[in-house]
């Protein structure tokens, strides 16, 4: 299912700014560090990467991270937090309404 599809259905605009930030070249997306995500994360936060997550830092806190690329470290980082790493498109079909999701990045 196409992010920008899933915006139009559900009248929902954070799926069409994610599926626009992922358009861009691959050089200009975005990274962030586990570091960034801890900082700026509250427990049991659903937050969406349009870009990379890497493994700099560590995570002290249980939350949901949707990525459209993930570092091996970092996945391996987030497991042993007890935190789960998604792709950005099972996000969305999980949440269509986007509710509750934050963009980090």
């Amino acid at each position: 299912m196409e992010l920008k599809e899933v915006s139009r259905k559900n009248n929902v605009n954070i799926w069409k700014r994610v599926a626009s930030d992922l358009e861009r070249p691959s050089r200009l997306l975005r990274e962030v560090n586990l570091t960034r995500l801890n900082r700026y994360c509250k427990a049991n936060d659903v937050v969406v990467v349009p870009g990379k997550v890497l493994s700099m830092g560590l995570l002290d806190k249980k939350i949901t991270i949707a990525a459209y690329k993930f570092s091996k470290s970092a996945l391996i980082k987030i497991k042993e937090s007890g935190s789960s790493a998604i792709s950005i498109y099972d996000l969305a079909k999980k949440n269509p309404k986007g509710s509750k999701v934050r963009i980090i990045g």
